[in-house]
């Protein structure tokens, strides 16, 4: 069973495949609970949520899944986080402002540290687009990229 994470949305599953398509500068943030076996995949557009709870943003994404896998019996004490994303796709905006990949990247790194969870893996950066396949009974991560090329993380 294929279950469609779309821009903006988090989405969780204790069988089956998470999948969200076209990340960008956008990151997906996969979040595993290995004793439950359940997953949590966001696709989130920008960093910071100023209050606004919404998978829209990383921060929030991130407190979205975490409570959506603790809803299921989860334990943060078992949770690992894999990301894939923050690409700068177009190359001549260097302005920090519009560095959104870059900016996204930093700010998961900071909300998951802060709630205990460790990133085991990580595919992030780069100019190319992504399409993410997350196997929730056993965490695996499957990156497509634009260009046909593809990485298990």
């Amino acid at each position: 069973m294929e279950i469609i994470v779309g821009i903006g949305e988090s989405k969780v599953s204790k069988s089956g495949v998470l999948k969200t398509v076209g990340l960008g500068s956008c990151l997906g943030i996969a979040i595993y609970e290995m004793k439950l076996r359940a997953g949590a995949l966001a696709h989130a557009m920008l960093p910071k949520s100023n209050g606004v709870k919404s998978a829209k943003y990383v921060d929030s994404a991130i407190e979205i899944s975490i409570e959506a896998l603790e809803n299921l019996g989860g334990d943060k004490r078992n949770m690992v986080a894999k990301i894939a994303g923050g690409a700068q796709i177009f190359k001549h905006m260097t302005l920090e402002n519009l560095m959104i990949g870059e900016r996204n990247l930093e700010v998961a790194k900071e909300i998951l540290k802060e709630q205990g969870i460790r990133i085991i893996s990580e595919d992030t950066g780069g100019s190319s687009g992504r399409t993410l396949y997350f196997f929730v009974n056993d965490g695996r991560l499957l990156v497509k990229y634009s260009n046909g090329n593809e990485l298990w993380i």
